[in-house]
Order: C-alpha cells, then sequence, then structure tokens
C-alpha cells in the first residue's frame, strides 16, 4: 500500500458516502506540447494491431492493467515487459470495479458499494503491478473513470493520483472504427487520450491504430504520464 499521506484511514472507511459522482478531467502541464496516450486493459484479451503498431513506431503509452487481465494475457504481459522503455504500467485494479460507493451500479457494472471494497481493489490491482513489473504505480484509473467523492480521498490518501483524460477515443471501445480514427487524430498538444486495448474482437482498435498513424504524420510527440508527471502526487 502507497501510504503517502497522514490520512487516517480508518476513520474515513467508516466516514458516510459524500453524495456526487466525479470524472476527474486531465490534460499535460500548461506549455506541453506532446500527447498523451493511455490505454485500459480491464478484462479480456489484448488487441495487437494497437500493441503491435506501438511497438513498430516507438510510441510511448501508459497502459492501465487489472489484475484480472494480466492473470489471462502472459503473452502480452511477456511484451510488454520487453519494451518497458515504452510502456509505463499502471493500475486499473484487481477486478474492474468503479470506485463508486454511493449507488450499485454503473455503466452497467456492479460498483465497489463501500469504501473498503475500494481499498481491496486499489490495494489488490497495486500489488499485481508491483509484482508483475518490478514497480510500484502511481497513478490509478478505476473501471469507470467515474469515482464517488469518498473514494477520491481515499485513493488520494493512499498516495495515487487519479488518472483523468480529456479525450475519449473509444468509448469503451464501442465506436467503429472510422470515428475512433477521426477522435484522435483530432488531438490537440496537451490532450490525455483514454482508449481501450482489450477489445481485438471490435473495430475500434483499426480506429486507434490510424489515428495514431495520423498523429505521427502531423509529427505529434508522445508522451507517457510518469514523464509529463515526474513527481505525481494525490
Amino acid at each position: 500500500m502507497r501510504l503517502l499521506f497522514a490520512v487516517p484511514l480508518l476513520s474515513l472507511l467508516a466516514t458516510p458516502a459524500i453524495a456526487g459522482d466525479v470524472e476527474p478531467r486531465l490534460t499535460l502541464p500548461a506549455g506541453t506540447h506532446a500527447v498523451a496516450l493511455t490505454f485500459d486493459a480491464c478484462s479480456g484479451g489484448v488487441d495487437e494491431r494497437i500493441l503491435d503498431e506501438l511497438i513498430a513506431d516507438r510510441v510511448p503509452a501508459t497502459i492501465f492493467v487489472t489484475h484480472r487481465w494480466l492473470k489471462r494475457n502472459a503473452v502480452a504481459t511477456t511484451k510488454l515487459l520487453a519494451h518497458a522503455d515504452l510502456f509505463e504500467i499502471e493500475n486499473h485494479g484487481e477486478n474492474h470495479v468503479p470506485a463508486i460507493t454511493d449507488r450499485p451500479t454503473v455503466f452497467g457494472l456492479q460498483t465497489a458499494g463501500s469504501l473498503s471494497a475500494v481499498l481491496q481493489e486499489v490495494t489488490g490491482g497495486a500489488g499485481a503491478v508491483s509484482a508483475t513489473f518490478g514497480r510500484a504505480p502511481i497513478w490509478y484509473r478505476d473501471a469507470s473513470a467515474r469515482y464517488s467523492r469518498d473514494a477520491t480521498q481515499l485513493i488520494a490518501g493512499l498516495g495515487y493520483r487519479i488518472a483523468g483524460y480529456s479525450l475519449n477515443a473509444d468509448v469503451g471501445a464501442s465506436l467503429p472504427a472510422a470515428t475512433v480514427s477521426k477522435r484522435v487524430g483530432m488531438a490537440k498538444p496537451g490532450d490525455v487520450i483514454i482508449a481501450h486495448i482489450n477489445h481485438p474482437e471490435r473495430p475500434a482498435g483499426a480506429g486507434v491504430v490510424e489515428g495514431i498513424k495520423i498523429l505521427l504524420a502531423k509529427g505529434v510527440r508522445f508522451e507517457r504520464l510518469d514523464a509529463a508527471f515526474p513527481t505525481p502526487t494525490g
């Protein structure tokens, strides 16, 4: 557990939920001319189209993995380890559970429902990343990119920065390839793009690849979150 702040966690766990969810926005620091590619690996498989494009064109990216995904994708994990210079691996939770305590579901997913469940989800995911990649994650993104306000306090108290975004490329890999390509290709300097790398069966991945190629042709520079924010805080 990355307990970097003197937060009374036991008291926080017993505090009633604060009503209202938040969906954090994140852009790169002012003056940055790069774009950040961030990918969620929730469950299921790996979209080799995206992974192979990133490797072929030497595009750095931040990938948020769940413990559940890691257990099912040993070959892809080996490839990530082999290209540690390109890929920053961060925490997407243990079992892909939204960090929400004040309602039972969001986007069809069952939420954590309590701060103790949020704590388990965060620390379980962090342990898997540390054990697999040999470094503790410093960023956290939950299953829905939405959080109850008490959950954000807990996650910050554990020492993590919450990974929001400014450009949603694929809406959970649900969009057609042409739409995804257009969205990615329109990224502006400072944007943090969110997309998914765990749906090889869907057309969205092809759109991600095409969008990356469009940005490369424009001369866009890509940056990982750990490079853009060298000393993140909760």
